[in-house]
């Protein structure tokens, strides 16, 4: 199983990784983080549907993206 790991308080909240996760299991957080942005993230229950494809980590502007296989 995969695990993607985000670096919450550096997120910008662009979109990026959003848009190119082919199972579409990343979503904007409802919580804001330290700069006001409200960041990308997987719940826990769909990080099993996470085939570590690492397509978020490379779009990624920020580097705050980590895949584990």
């Amino acid at each position: 199983m995969s695990k993607v790991t985000f670096r919450e308080d550096r997120c910008k909240g662009c979109g990026l990784c959003i848009g190119v996760c082919p199972k579409k299991i990343i979503k904007f957080s409802h919580k804001l983080n330290i700069k006001g942005y409200h960041p990308a993230s997987v719940e826990d229950e769909d990080m099993s549907k996470c085939i570590g494809c690492a397509s978020c980590g490379k779009i990624c502007p920020d580097c705050v993206i980590t895949v584990e296989k």
